[in-house]
């Protein structure tokens, strides 16, 4: 009976203090992370008027370091909590010094690629190499295909993209040896045109130049353009055709659509004029993979 009244006054007790503490450290969890939230999505709505793609880099940052900050509080009030649930439980906290720095000891070695993960995502976050929203192809350790998409989540520890057919692609930042910013400040849509060599250069020239400038007129493909599209002149010239470069500089992550658009452009104004492209050659199986015939947007600012 004296045991029974004994816990039954713990219960009462410290564990209803312990009970109160896990439900306040989850609530306020909760609530760090809704206010996060909160605060990421005024910074999205206030720096794209409900464009996903085209950001400002300082709120591409902002938005980076708030979800960081939202994690790290996060994994604060549960440590603090759980320091707190000990010394409910009569567990010496003191005493944990020295087995803890043991543990701590045997745990940094094993967790080395932990800690250079975090290591590394403050470095990227620090240095804003890249934040949400931008797009991005990430090249880890040990070669392979880089990670291509959109940046969705950036926390120390990782960086979540989403891909082009909508796959989810998480990479530990410490992994990370090399990151190609495609949405940095500015990018720019590279067309290849294949024409054959017994076409007339200048001819396909001006109407390039006729193709951007009509790109450049309308008012839909405008907002995408910072200026007009210039024609580079012949970029490569092959045994049987000549590649004319025609270059755009967009706004960041918008090449690709640009791209699509000139495309579609010159290939109508060529069938207007009455030329003709010359179809792609076929890839050498020892020199990899090749673009299409028309070339392919550029990945960065300046190609």
């Amino acid at each position: 009976m004296p045991q029974l009244t004994n816990r039954l006054d713990w219960l009462a007790g410290r564990g209803l203090e312990i009970v109160l503490i896990i439900l306040g450290s989850v609530l306020l969890a909760r609530f760090v992370t809704w206010v996060g939230r909160r605060i990421t999505d005024r910074i999205d709505a206030r720096s794209t008027g409900g464009d996903v793609l085209v950001r400002s880099e300082a709120a591409k940052h902002r938005h980076s370091l708030t979800q960081v900050i939202t994690w790290s509080l996060v994994v604060l009030v549960y440590t603090v909590a759980a320091f707190y649930v000990l010394e409910r439980l009569g567990v010496p906290v003191t005493g944990l010094v020295a087995p803890a720095t043991v543990l701590g000891v045997g745990l940094g070695f094993g967790a080395q690629r932990i800690v250079g993960d975090v290591l590394a995502g403050f470095f990227l976050i620090t240095e804003r190499q890249y934040g949400f929203g931008d797009v991005v192809s990430i090249q880890v350790v040990g070669g392979g295909d880089p990670a291509d998409g959109t940046v969705e989540d950036v926390t120390l520890r990782i960086t979540r993209l989403r891909s082009a057919d909508g796959e989810v692609v998480t990479v530990p930042n410490g992994q990370i040896v090399k990151v190609v910013n495609l949405s940095r400040d500015w990018a720019r849509a590279v067309v290849d045109v294949p024409v054959p060599t017994t076409a007339d250069v200048n001819r396909v020239n001006e109407i390039l130049r006729e193709v951007g400038r009509q790109a450049f007129g309308d008012a839909g493909l405008r907002r995408l353009l910072l200026d007009e599209p210039s024609v580079m002149g012949v970029e490569s010239i092959d045994l049987e055709q000549v590649n004319v470069r025609v270059v755009a500089r967009t706004l960041p992550g918008r090449q690709f659509e640009v791209g699509r658009d000139l495309r579609e452009r010159i290939v109508l104004a060529f069938r207007r004029a009455g030329l003709t492209l010359t179809p792609a050659p076929p890839p050498d199986p020892a020199s990899g993979p090749a673009g299409g015939p028309t070339g392919q947007p550029a990945r960065q600012g300046a190609p």
